[in-house]
């Protein structure tokens, strides 16, 4: 390998969820000596954390291996820790713009910190940030722990939600499908839409109305989650106070959560100006179940990646395959 070759880094990996520390680990065991860029914690409009949106949940139950759930902020401690057992260089900057080589040479990273980079191989792992309402009082609950939530998946079975009121925000086929999910825990759920007929499927809307423990509240946006003291000594949602969208009312709810499902948003926006493909809705397009996106030796792993599961454990999952796709790549072309 010459000089030049030996300057360049193997692996990249861009972003530090659970699909990133997971390619993080697999390529450090595999002596790629691979960098990852963790990020920089940021508001927009909602909490961006280096580790990803498990850093916004309290309690993870569904990861297999922790029988007794762990907190997502541990989790990802963790996941770091065993990435870091291994040798992996880990960089506490935001990656900002990329240079994707096209002929086989290494590809140019520049960095917030104002360095220039290069990679043979740069797995991208920046996942998707939930959009949130934009509410101080929904941000203090959903950073806290504190009964906000924008997965009704990793956190609606949750016991602090059994059997309690609960609230999804939203009209289209996730917040139908979330609330959907809801009604198996909850003593009922309201979904709250702003208009008077939902974006949702004919079918979705259905499974939800059909529940007997179902309702939609039309022409009402939330503008205030209300909280009360818990027995730890922080806060918990008590209501969400209403306005209704026609006559301007207001009104409280009370509930003991609440799910904001009106979407996400791929962290893909440092990649609209490179050659990568994206899908209509900005994810990084996989035309295979291989991580390779449509560019030589640039893949993708996790949310970023991936519209509808949106799971740690398929973010990992992706993150393994990103690992062992570029340590192949690599291995293809005489650099492993």
């Amino acid at each position: 390998m010459s000089d030049t070759q030996s300057s360049v880094h193997k692996v990249v990996v861009i972003g530090s969820g659970p699909s990133g520390w997971t390619a993080a680990i697999y390529a450090a065991r595999a002596n790629l000596n691979p960098v990852v860029y963790v990020g920089v914690a940021k508001q927009d409009p909602g909490p961006i954390l280096p580790g990803g949106q498990l850093m916004l949940t309290t309690d993870v139950e569904n990861y297999p291996g922790f029988p007794d759930g762990i907190a997502g902020p541990e989790m990802m401690m963790k996941f770091e820790q065993q990435a870091k057992r291994f040798g992996t260089q880990v960089v506490g900057e935001d990656i900002v713009r990329c240079e994707f080589s096209s002929d086989g040479s290494p590809h140019t990273l520049h960095t917030s910190g104002g360095d220039t980079i290069q990679a043979h191989a740069v797995i991208i792992s920046t996942g998707a940030t939930a959009n949130w309402l934009g509410l101080e009082s929904e941000m203090k609950l959903a950073t806290t722990g504190g009964g906000v939530s924008a997965c009704a998946v990793c956190d609606g079975a949750l016991p602090v939600f059994r059997n309690q009121p609960l609230c999804v925000v939203g009209g289209g086929d996730t917040a139908m499908e979330e609330a959907t999910y809801l009604t198996n825990f909850a003593s009922k759920v309201y979904v709250i839409h702003r208009r008077d007929e939902l974006r949702a499927s004919r079918v979705m809307q259905e499974r939800f109305l059909g529940k007997p423990n179902a309702e939609v509240l039309w022409n009402k946006t939330v503008v205030e989650c209300l909280s009360e003291p818990d027995a730890s000594g922080g806060e918990k949602l008590s209501a969400v106070r209403l306005q209704d969208t026609v006559t301007g009312e207001l009104s409280d709810l009370p509930v003991k959560g609440m799910f904001v499902a009106i979407g996400h948003t791929p962290a893909t926006k440092f990649l609209l100006d490179t050659p990568l493909d994206f899908d209509e809705a900005g994810y990084i397009e996989l035309k295979t179940r291989s991580s390779q996106t449509n560019i030589e030796g640039v893949f993708a792993a996790g949310d970023v990646a991936d519209a509808k599961y949106r799971q740690a454990i398929t973010a990992a999952g992706m993150g393994c395959q990103a690992a062992i796709d570029a340590e192949h790549w690599l291995g293809d072309r005489g650099l492993h």
